[in-house]
């Protein structure tokens, strides 16, 4: 095996260190639908899985080194450009018991029901294995 070793990426108008990209940047993202289920687009994210109403299971195509990464996530309930009650949903991460190559979410309105959300979108920052 060979290795590269560069202290900066330019792509010809902007150089950036490459400490900035393997430190600083999203190691996996997912947005998918989680009424008409499916991904949208995603980085690092083999599969995900509908476990039932408002609940999603993200698997990781790279796993991460520990279980101390960090999780970023938002939905919205209809996929309508006008907002409606969307403010009242409430979407986490479900990390009990945690691991690292996967990431359990739950989908809650404020009344504390379980439902699915039209639009997901999660976002996570750590280091990969």
């Amino acid at each position: 095996m060979s290795t590269l070793e560069v202290s900066n990426l330019n792509d010809g108008t902007t150089t950036v260190a490459t400490t900035f990209v393997t430190n600083g940047s999203a190691k996996a993202w997912c947005g998918w639908s989680g009424t008409s289920f499916g991904i949208i687009d995603s980085l690092n994210i083999s599969s995900i899985t509908d476990v039932g109403t408002g609940l999603y299971t993200t698997n990781y195509s790279s796993l991460f080194a520990n279980i101390g990464y960090a999780v970023s996530t938002s939905g919205k309930e209809s996929t309508g450009s006008a907002h409606s009650s969307n403010v009242d949903r409430l979407f986490h991460p479900s990390r009990v018991p945690y691991e690292t190559g996967l990431t359990k979410y739950t989908a809650v309105n404020l009344s504390g029901t379980v439902q699915d959300l039209a639009n997901c979108t999660s976002t996570i920052h750590g280091d990969l294995a």
